[in-house]
C-alpha cells in the first residue's frame, strides 16, 4: 500500500525588522516544525513562521506531495548462508529498493544467470558480499525510476546492466548510472540479459589483454557458453582465425554459426591434435580458456611462439610445469572485469554497440528459468554435459 508524505515548501517570506531585508528566502520547513496549517492547504496559502521566530513573517508556502513506495513488495531470490544452490531461497515479501544519488530503479524482465554466481554462493570465491545478498548482475528490462543527479536515463528507457547495487535475481534492482546502457530494439530482453559479463568479459580478454589482432588465430575454449558465444562473435568480426571447442554436437553447431571457422568437440580425446592440425602445426596466438583448472596445462602446448593464455573461468587448482612457457616466451594472463578500469569499459561498450548497429552482436539464448527454479539453473551450469547458449532467468 502506498502512502503519502507532504512537504513545506517556502517560496517566499518577508520580514520587518528580524535581517532578512525582504527578500525572497526559499526553504524547506518539515512537519512538526510549529507551522499552524491545515492538512492539505491550498498552493500559496499564508500561514504563519513558528513562534520561536521573533519577528512576525509572511510566508507563501506550497506542499510537495511525494509518493512512497517503500511497502511495495516484490519477489526476489535471497541468500541467508552460503552453501549449496538450496541456500537460494525465493521471497515473495522483499521491499521494493529505492534508487539513490546516481542510481535508477529497473523492473526486471531477464537476468542472465552466471559460472561467477555459483562460485560467490557457495563462499569460495575471492569477493564475498555480506549477508543476506540478492546475486545478479546482469539485468535487462525497463526503467521505473531515476534517483537525483542521473541525465543519461529516464523512466521507460529499455536497458541492460553490467552491474547492480541490489541484485537482479528479483522483479526489482537498483544499479548505478555507470553500469546502466540503453537496450537497442533490434535485441529482446532476453539478449539484453545476456549481454553484460559475457560480452564485456570477452571483449577485454580479446582487446584489451591479449592485444588480439586481425589475422592471427584464436582458439576459444568452452566457446558454447555465454562468454565464448561472445569471444567468437567480437574475434571474428576484429579479423581473427577463431576455432571453438563444445562438448556437444549441439554446442559445436552453435560455435559454427557464430562466428567460429571451426569446432572441436573436447570430450574427444584427439581434439588436441586436430587443433594442432588445423593450424598446420604452428598453434594458436591466442587461447580463451574458461576451464584453467582442467586445460591450463594442455593450453600451454598449444601456444605458438609468443602466445598468451587468457584465463576467464577456472574453478580450481591445477599443476603445469612453468618451462613450457619458456621455450615460446609464451604469457598467462588473468582477466577480471569487476576490476578492469572505467575507460576500458566505455571503450568496450562503444565497440559493443557498434556490433549491435552492424547486427554482428547477436546473443544466443540457452537454458531459460523461472526464478523458482534458480537453483536447478545453479546446477545446470555447472555440471550440465556441455553449455548451450547463454542462460537465463525470466521473471
Amino acid at each position: 500500500m502506498l502512502y503519502h508524505m507532504f512537504h513545506v515548501c517556502v517560496l517566499s517570506m518577508s520580514a520587518r525588522s528580524d535581517g532578512y531585508g525582504g527578500r525572497d528566502v526559499p526553504k524547506f520547513i518539515p512537519y512538526g516544525s510549529g507551522v499552524s496549517c491545515k492538512l492539505k492547504p491550498a498552493l500559496g496559502e499564508q500561514v504563519q513562521y513558528p513562534a520561536k521566530v521573533q519577528s512576525a513573517l509572511s510566508i507563501q508556502i506550497c506542499f510537495v506531495e511525494t509518493t512512497m513506495a517503500t511497502s511495495k513488495l516484490m519477489r526476489a531470490i535471497r541468500v541467508s548462508e552460503f552453501g549449496a544452490p538450496s541456500v537460494l531461497k525465493l521471497c515473495t515479501d522483499v521491499p521494493v529498493p529505492s534508487p539513490g544519488q546516481k542510481q535508477v530503479l529497473i523492473r526486471v524482465h531477464a537476468c542472465g544467470v552466471n559460472p561467477v554466481e555459483t562460485y560467490i554462493r557457495s563462499g569460495s570465491y575471492a569477493r564475498i558480499p555480506s549477508l543476506p545478498y540478492t546475486p545478479g548482475s546482469d539485468v535487462s528490462g525497463v526503467v521505473e525510476a531515476v534517483g537525483e543527479g542521473v541525465h543519461l536515463l529516464q523512466a521507460g528507457d529499455r536497458v541492460f546492466t553490467i552491474g547492480t547495487v541490489t541484485g537482479g535475481y528479483a522483479e526489482y534492482t537498483v544499479a548505478s548510472e555507470d553500469t546502466v546502457y540503453k537496450l537497442p530494439d533490434s535485441l529482446d530482453y532476453k539478449q539484453g540479459a545476456a549481454i553484460g559479463i559475457p560480452y564485456f568479459t570477452a571483449y577485454q580478454a580479446l582487446v584489451h589483454r591479449a592485444h588480439a589482432k586481425a589475422g592471427e588465430t584464436v582458439l576459444i575454449h568452452g566457446a558454447s557458453g555465454g562468454v565464448g558465444i561472445a569471444a567468437c562473435q567480437i574475434a571474428r568480426a576484429f579479423g581473427l582465425k577463431v576455432l571453438g571447442t563444445a562438448g556437444t554436437s549441439e554446442g559445436m553447431k552453435l560455435v559454427l554459426s557464430n562466428g567460429a571457422h571451426l569446432a572441436f568437440n573436447h570430450r574427444e580425446q584427439d581434439y588436441l591434435d586436430k587443433i594442432k592440425d588445423a593450424t598446420n602445426g604452428k598453434g594458436v596466438n591466442v587461447i580463451i580458456e574458461m576451464l584453467s583448472n582442467v586445460n591450463l596445462s594442455n593450453d600451454l602446448q598449444l601456444l605458438d611462439f609468443f602466445g598468451r593464455v587468457m584465463i576467464v573461468g577456472s574453478r580450481g587448482p591445477i599443476e603445469i610445469n612453468p618451462r613450457d612457457t619458456m621455450m615460446k616466451q609464451t604469457s598467462i594472463i588473468g582477466v577480471s572485469l569487476y576490476n578492469a578500469p572505467k575507460k576500458e569499459k566505455s571503450e568496450c561498450a562503444a565497440a559493443l554497440f557498434a556490433g549491435m548497429e552492424a547486427g554482428w552482436l547477436k546473443p544466443a539464448i540457452g537454458p531459460q528459468y523461472t526464478l523458482d527454479k534458480v537453483a536447478q539453473a545453479h546446477e545446470d551450469i555447472i555440471n550440465s554435459p556441455g553449455a548451450s547458449g547463454k542462460m537465463i532467468l525470466i521473471m
